[in-house]
């Protein structure tokens, strides 16, 4: 090996003392690399609205259309108005509103008749009830051979079809073929859902078990009092009990 001196001018590439590492490429978040991404957004939070919103649970919307002005309702909050089931202080706030009592008792006749027609068709060919006592003695007659358990097998008979009847169209859409005529719904006071089985159950019953078994003109007597005398939900006593409440389903 040769100790001169390496030659003037351009050192030469294999120079071991005038060769510089060569640096590694930037990586990504380096302070010599391209310009940092900033930090993504923080996720939003669910979209506040009206329980009553979408009480169906389906994708297609709320069946009473959109706020006025395109705002909505203030979210629900259990805590507010002294425990009260909506937020702020009116305890009506993102309901939608209230059935006026006028369609309410239209929609309730409507659905007796829807139920009792049939029956009263069906007695005369198989004697659930005596139609010479009903000739004889009008309406009152009719209907207290029921409300006796005078011919108790048809009276068990019609328990089951107008509380069935209820239960089942109550448990679907929250409307019987009443209140769908008059564009009324009953919802769960506490979220505005569709009654589930067992607060359909419990509402028909006791609408209908005391109405058919002992004192029908009193208890609609009872039932309409309570819903006028209530606030601020208009419940009737079969209301407070399945805890429900019947609002319009006009668009």
């Amino acid at each position: 090996m040769s100790n001169d001196p390496p030659p003037p001018g351009q050192p030469p590439e294999d120079d071991p003392f005038l060769k510089k590492p060569q640096e590694p490429p930037p990586t990504e978040g380096s302070p010599h690399g391209s310009a940092q991404e900033p930090p993504p957004e923080p996720p939003q939070g669910p979209p506040s609205g009206s329980p009553y919103g979408d009480p169906y649970g389906s994708p297609h919307g709320s069946p009473y259309g959109s706020q006025p002005g395109g705002g909505q309702p203030p979210p629900y909050d259990p805590n507010a108005f002294g425990g009260g089931p909506y937020g702020g202080t009116d305890p009506l706030a993102g309901m939608p509103p209230l059935a006026p009592f006028g369609k309410r008792f239209v929609a309730r006749v409507v659905d007796a008749l829807i139920v009792f027609i049939p029956l009263a068709i069906l007695s005369v060919f198989v004697g659930g009830w005596s139609t010479s006592s009903a000739s004889t003695g009008g309406w009152n007659d009719f209907t207290n051979q029921v409300n006796t358990g005078r011919q108790w097998l048809w009276s068990v008979i019609s328990i089951i079809a107008y509380v069935g009847y209820d239960t089942l169209m109550m448990r679907k859409t929250g409307q019987t073929l009443g209140k769908r005529w008059m564009k009324l719904r009953v919802a769960m006071l506490n979220n505005g859902t569709v009654p589930d089985t067992g607060a359909s159950v419990l509402r028909a019953a006791v609408l209908w078990l005391p109405a058919l078994i002992c004192c029908l003109v009193l208890w609609w007597v009872i039932i309409i009092v309570t819903i006028l005398a209530s606030r601020p939900y208009r419940q009737g006593l079969h209301d407070k009990a399945a805890r429900t409440v019947v609002v319009s389903a006009a668009q």
